[in-house]
């Protein structure tokens, strides 16, 4: 899954010799042991004397972060109900496709999955949720030095159990904790990515809420970081590194293409936020920050090519294929929409370099890896964050009463049935009255008419080093951040 689409549905990889990725798991669990060993965080051992003249902490004083993610499967066993999940919430806001088709398309899907993952990448396990877990405790490590124990980071993932957002905000709120920032580490804002994410949320809010009064007094969001200075000062910086380190030595700047990848949107997603704008200012902010210094720079969309969608273009294939035809000799495929290394940028990435290879074998290739625990990244994200947990510290805790908001709608829906008002004046024209009650309500299986201006609206990647990669072998080692070189 990655950071900005529907990972769904797509097409069966078909490569002539397998991947070698054996060592991506010396820095994962095994699928048997992953859940049971992964990371979650503990009760505080001690509390920051703040608030009242006792010392105590009060839960008012205290934030909990949920950092969201997709999460990737760890046992192939998972893979059909990861699938249908993924369907659910992401499929069905763009693809045709109806669903009560989704059980056993996710089953066929698993299918592939499994050819994929075991037999051509050599039983690949995802690094994601270990980088992931990286990530969290890098940036619950910046915000305790400010604030200790009063935060914690909580990690959740949009598919994969034990860390499915409710699962999580129930241990939030077990722990004690009232005031939530939620917190997608996800690149670019869109339905597919923070969208889904609020709607997890809100969907688990509501389940756990209680008849009188909700539990949660204060909540604050960070919908996305892809305009954000410093992530993009970093992406630029690391590419230069890069640069400098593999090809700076054999190729002139114009002789090296740069594919900037983001996360494929389709064009259409039924109304919502699909992805695209927000996604090409990400890449043109990126490239006015290298294109002085290398001229040959296109974006590359990750796409997950689905029959009767348009997807978002040149694809990355296409866009390292547009630059050798300029006269670049070797390509750097960078991922800037993708903040967590995932199997879109690992292996679907090198099934591009392999196509590339056969028909270009004179071309030399780099592969970079995401941001993952990249230390600066992490202090960045949790300064992000600072200013929305400054702000839940610091106000007033605000009760909310769900069983209002019953009454409420009813009471609405009553009284916008009582009103149909008409006055005829016999002077050949007429005055209507508008009520504006700002009061908005659905109905289904009936036609209602209403006299009063009413508005029925629709409403609608733990930083694992990619170090001198062979096509005879594939080494993913340590936590540095070098990129795959790939020689013709």
């Amino acid at each position: 899954m990655g950071q900005n689409g529907s990972a769904a549905i797509h097409p069966l990889l078909t490569l002539s010799t397998p991947i070698n990725v054996h060592e991506v798991l010396s820095v994962v669990a095994t699928p048997e042991t992953s859940q049971q060993t992964s990371p979650q965080l503990t009760q505080p051992t001690a509390q920051q004397p703040i608030g009242d003249s006792s010392g105590a902490t009060t839960p008012l004083d205290r934030v909990a972060v949920l950092l969201m993610g997709y999460g990737e499967v760890e046992s192939y066993e998972d893979f059909a109900n990861y699938n249908e999940q993924a369907l659910n919430l992401l499929t069905a806001k763009f693809a045709p496709v109806p669903t009560w088709i989704y059980p056993s398309l996710a089953k066929l899907l698993a299918i592939f999955d499994l050819h994929e993952w075991q037999h051509q990448h050599g039983n690949f396990i995802s690094p994601h949720n270990a980088i992931f877990e990286q990530q969290r405790a890098g940036i619950e490590h910046h915000l305790q030095a400010k604030w200790g124990d009063r935060v914690q980071v909580f990690k959740a993932f949009n598919f994969c159990a034990p860390f499915l957002p409710k699962q999580v905000l129930t241990e939030i709120q077990a722990q004690g904790f009232e005031k939530i920032l939620i917190y997608p580490l996800l690149v670019v804002d869109s339905i597919f990515t923070s969208g889904i994410a609020v709607e997890q949320v809100n969907q688990s809010l509501a389940e756990l809420a209680g008849e009188s009064e909700h539990w949660v007094k204060g909540l604050r969001y960070i919908p996305s970081f892809f305009d954000r200075p410093d992530y993009l000062d970093l992406l630029a910086r690391l590419v230069e590194t890069q640069i400098e380190t593999d090809l700076a030595d054999r190729y002139l700047p114009s002789q090296i293409g740069i594919v900037l990848m983001n996360h494929g949107c389709p064009h259409k997603a039924k109304g919502f936020t699909s992805g695209i704008d927000e996604s090409q200012l990400l890449y043109e902010r990126v490239r006015e920050r290298l294109i002085h210094r290398y001229p040959l720079i296109s974006v590359g969309w990750l796409n997950h090519q689905t029959p009767l969608i348009e997807w978002t273009q040149p694809n990355a294939e296409l866009a390292a294929r547009n630059l050798i035809d300029l006269g670049a000799k070797a390509i750097l495929f960078m991922p800037i929409g993708f903040a967590t290394e995932n199997h879109e940028t690992l292996l679907d990435v090198e099934h591009i370099i392999h196509a590339l290879q056969r028909k270009r074998p004179q071309i030399a290739f780099v592969q970079m890896p995401c941001v993952n625990d990249h230390p600066d990244f992490l202090a960045m994200a949790a300064g992000w964050a600072e200013e929305h947990i400054n702000a839940l510290m610091t106000s007033e805790a605000r009760s909310v009463n769900p069983s209002l908001a019953v009454a409420a709608a009813q009471t609405s829906h009553s009284h916008e049935h009582g009103h149909s008002h008409g006055h005829s004046h016999g002077h050949g024209h007429s005055h209507g009255h508008s009520h504006g009650h700002g009061h908005s309500h659905g109905h289904s299986g009936s036609d209602h008419s209403h006299h009063e201006g009413h508005d029925h609206s629709g409403h609608s990647h733990n930083g694992h080093s990619h170090n001198g990669h062979s096509h005879n072998g594939h080494s993913h080692n340590g936590h540095s951040h070098n990129g795959h070189s790939h020689n013709g």
